[in-house]
């Protein structure tokens, strides 16, 4: 990248150069911060899975679903399946530390691409600092970071994008838009939701001057990268007769997320980046818009508030906003850097600032990332009054969700093989195990080989796709149904055991059965387990 000049036309008083070389020292300084949150993210792992954390659930279904790769799923696009076989095959999933290298990897290169983004707007060294503790210290990314998932994922494309389309508005080549395509077509294939992120940033360029961006043959190669590298999976979704959008009419008139009104959103959007965050978000949102250095970027402030706009009408969980906020934290030490780096008197208000954010987001860790034994964790936040926020409405137990789906797995797992090895050969050899959820469906498939159980089948999720494999139906274990819905399908249904964890989500905790004499060939009555929630 050769030296230029902001356009004045753009950032009247800016008489910064973003050379070469002051990309170098802002490349140097991100992968310092970068290798502290790989640190945390690394050694956070390590602690937690010493105190008995184990394996999340969705994690265990993305470890089946990238046994069963294909170009999509009920409920998550492809690239996360992926993921998911790549570590299982290069580290297993006994280390945890190792199995989430990747999502640490995303999180620390997030935190590159906030310091990055700051030196994009202007920052110098300390407001890049600023910037990257704000995004080192959020629960979110700190959450989110931690396990395998595509959530680590998709701010490294929604803050690529954005990258990109600021260099190109501060004069750099329009072939930016090349990168910007790449990162919004594989951004597709990591999570659908990139798609409101691209409509939020197309709105806020159209609705400022910075819409002549568009006006490019570069910027039609990157709608054609974006529509051209996620067309296999638009593909699967239309040959499959649009199975997502199902799945998440089902969930939205389920009542199984909790539904927040916008000021509720708003103020969880704050806890769930820290408190302490809105000193950052507040100046930076309103930098964009008001300060005359931000002339060329009122765009960014405009996609934040179109994007939020479009989450809160569809009622999404909280943390789907949080993708964008790097940017606004790299405004808000913008922010912070006009009010009080120009005079010694005040210059020493950004380091200070730094240590108060680390200070409060060391206190605040255990919220995101499991550092502490359970029963001191739970004594922790009581004495501290720390909420855990909840996305679902189902009951909880003494751990929020997001803890207590790492327990009572290796049990239930280990009683259905107690159950399993309790009957005669003759039933062993075709006896299924019917599971409710894939949480539990994954745990049997993931930790029961070692005891000769066989493949799980369900119909939740994409397990409904994978179907009844070989059985009849004739002898099944069924675990996490009720009674009732058992005795639908069989004549003779006895509890045979019982899955229990304190620690576990309530809901896990239920009658195993036995169940014989199918009513139908499970083949023929598949369909009506179709169970997308």
């Amino acid at each position: 990248m050769q030296t230029r000049q902001f356009p004045a036309t753009q950032f009247p008083d800016h008489a910064l150069t973003a050379g070469q070389e002051g990309w170098k020292q802002a490349l140097q300084l991100g992968l310092l911060f970068a290798a502290i949150k790989l640190a945390v993210e690394f050694i956070g792992n390590i602690i937690a899975q010493h105190f008995g954390y184990g394996i999340f659930r969705d994690e265990m279904y993305y470890i089946v679903c990238g046994r069963h790769l294909a170009w999509g799923y009920v409920d998550q696009a492809p690239m996360v399946a992926v993921q998911a076989r790549i570590s299982e095959t290069l580290f297993g999933f006994h280390n945890l530390a190792l199995f989430r290298l990747f999502a640490a990897l995303a999180g620390a290169t997030k935190v590159v691409l906030t310091g990055l983004l700051a030196w994009s707007l202007g920052g110098k060294r300390m407001a890049q600092v600023l910037a990257m503790v704000g995004v080192l210290i959020a629960p979110v990314y700190l959450g989110i970071d931690s396990y395998l998932s595509m959530n680590a994922f998709e701010p490294v494309f929604w803050m690529g994008c954005m990258l990109a389309v600021i260099l190109m508005a501060c004069g750099a080549s329009p072939r930016w838009w090349i990168i910007f395509g790449l990162l919004g077509g594989f951004g597709l294939l990591n999570k659908p939701s990139m798609a409101f992120f691209l409509v939020a940033v197309l709105a806020g360029l159209l609705l400022t001057p910075q819409r002549r961006l568009l006006w490019s043959r570069w910027a039609l190669v990157a709608v054609a990268l974006i529509v051209l590298l996620p067309s296999p999976y638009l593909l699967w979704q239309i040959h499959h007769h649009w199975p997502t959008l199902e799945w998440l009419q089902n969930v939205n008139h389920s009542h199984k997320n909790v539904k927040l009104g916008p000021v509720a959103f708003v103020g969880q959007q704050i806890l769930t980046l820290h408190p302490l965050s809105i000193f950052l978000l507040l100046p930076g949102l309103l930098w964009l818009f008001v300060s005359k250095h931000a002339r060329g970027l009122r765009w960014i402030g405009l996609s934040y508030l179109v994007l939020l706009a479009i989450m809160i009408h569809l009622y999404a969980k909280d943390y789907y906003v949080a993708p964008i906020y790097p940017v606004l934290f790299a405004a808000g030490a913008l922010a912070w850097q006009d009010a009080f780096s120009a005079s010694r008197k005040t210059a020493w208000l950004l380091p200070a600032w730094c240590v108060v954010l680390v200070i409060f987001g060391a206190i605040t860790l255990p919220m995101a990332i499991p550092v502490l034994p359970p029963t001191t964790w739970i004594r922790y936040t009581k004495a501290l009054h720390l909420p855990s926020g909840k996305t679902e409405t189902a009951d909880t137990g003494p751990l929020p969700q997001f803890y207590a789906d790492r327990f009572g797995w290796h049990a239930m797992v280990a009683e259905v093989a107690r159950i399993y090895n309790s009957l005669s050969p003759a039933e062993r050899a075709k006896v299924g195990i019917f599971c409710n959820n894939y949480g539990e469906a994954s745990a049997i498939d993931i930790f029961g080989p070692k005891y000769g159980l066989p493949p799980a089948i369900s119909g939740h999720q994409n397990y409904f796709y994978w179907g009844p494999r070989d059985y009849t139906g004739q002898v099944l274990i069924v675990i996490g149904e009720s009674k009732e819905d058992v005795q639908g399908y069989c004549p003779s249904v006895q509890e045979i055991g019982h899955t229990y964890d304190p620690l576990a989500m309530p809901f896990e905790n239920r009658p195993i059965y036995l169940c014989r004499g199918g009513k139908l060939p499970l083949p023929t009555y598949w369909p009506h387990v179709k169970n997308w929630y």
